[in-house]
């Protein structure tokens, strides 16, 4: 899937530009309030862009030895941390591409980064560890070893940072990293995403469920039946619905009025290869996905969880992650081929019947000719 042709976007996405970076494009994010967006590849480089124009701002190749693994934008936008293979986590500057702290973490790849939504406290996942950083670079404090790699990290408000790993997911308290509250499950954990009051707990698993509990109540469910491990998951803004990966189709779970449990998912289907990503826009019932096959889809959703397309586009490979800018009005992706895409989000009317169809065919067309 390394040859796909790129195509006019349709419906709601529009053009924007387009740029590239020295190898696969493995993370990234808005900082800047959407003024500039930042790249991490596989080579180690950390690029910056201009949010409207697409122009290279700055590009510091290979300053993470084995690659970018990371890319964590301060909630403030000014800041953002890496981290990759080389056991390092830069804090830099995002208007000059300077880094300003660099932390030597040891112990193997900084798999995990993400700021506390007060920016006040950076986490990082390393091996079997989780560690905890001030803004200027001191470590605040480190857990004990989970029982396998931390597969995950997540902020649970500005208070606790929860872990997700084989066995369990946990909750650690922000400034003094005590172990609290541990939710069981007998299998690896290798996705997890948070609602937004911090009440569920929904983690993709090694044997293709998907597992969540309510905190209040430790009651834990499970959604099975996926044909792959879902690592794609997302949740909206008011936490009322969990869209899913691990196949082809978005499976997506409403938690209106008592559900999920008892209730029938939505279940959107456009992409001919399974989903890489999944991304909702900032306080609005809309979400991307992005596939293996090169697409990226916007959706229009319902409470109960179904929805329609209304805007998609094609990249020239898979999609390895999507960004919608702070203000919503565009979308960018990046591509396992080292491409960035940003896409304006505009108004459509109706629905892309003919839209999906015509995708449909195109890709299959290139797949049956990629493998002849």
């Amino acid at each position: 899937m390394s040859h796909l042709i790129a195509s006019s976007p349709k419906g709601v996405l529009r053009r924007g530009w387009s740029a590239a970076v020295g190898d696969y494009a493995m993370a990234g994010g808005w900082s800047l309030t959407g003024e500039a967006l930042i790249v991490g590849d596989a080579e180690g480089g950390i690029y910056a862009f201009d949010g409207k124009s697409g122009a290279t701002v700055w590009a510091r190749p290979g300053v993470h030895e084995g690659g970018v693994l990371a890319v964590a934008i301060h909630p403030g936008g000014t800041a953002f941390a890496t981290a990759g293979q080389d056991s390092q986590v830069l804090i830099w500057s995002a208007a000059e591409g300077q880094v300003s702290r660099t932390i030597e973490v040891g112990g193997g790849w900084v798999e995990n980064a993400a700021w506390s939504p007060d920016g006040q406290w950076l986490a990082i996942s390393c091996s079997r560890q989780v560690r905890v950083y001030s803004t200027d670079g001191a470590e605040v404090w480190r857990s004990d070893d989970h029982p396998s790699t931390v597969n995950a990290i997540a902020w649970s408000g500005v208070g606790e940072l929860a872990t997700a790993c084989y066995g369990r997911a946990a909750f650690f308290g922000a400034s003094s990293g005590e172990l609290g509250q541990k939710l069981e499950w007998q299998g690896s954990l290798v996705s997890m995403v948070l609602s937004s009051d911090g009440d569920i707990v929904a983690c993709g698993s090694q044997d293709n469920t998907v597992h969540f509990w309510r905190r209040t109540t430790e009651l834990d469910s499970m959604m099975s039946g996926y044909p792959g491990k879902p690592s794609a998951l997302a949740f909206d803004d008011t936490g009322t619905l969990l869209a899913t990966g691990g196949g082809e189709a978005v499976t997506v779970w409403s938690f209106h009025r008592g559900g999920p449990e008892g209730t029938t998912p939505g279940v959107l289907e456009f992409h001919v290869q399974p989903v890489t990503t999944l991304s909702f826009a900032p306080g609005a019932m809309r979400l991307a996905s992005g596939g293996r096959d090169g697409a990226a889809v916007v959706w229009s959703l319902q409470k109960d969880g179904t929805g329609d397309p209304i805007g998609a586009a094609v990249v020239a490979s898979p999609v390895a992650d999507l960004y919608w800018r702070p203000d919503g009005r565009a979308l960018a992706a990046l591509d396992a081929q080292g491409g960035v895409t940003v896409w304006r989000i505009g108004r459509t009317k109706g629905r892309m019947d003919r839209a999906r169809a015509g995708f449909r065919r195109a890709w299959l067309s290139q797949l049956t000719g990629l493998s002849n």
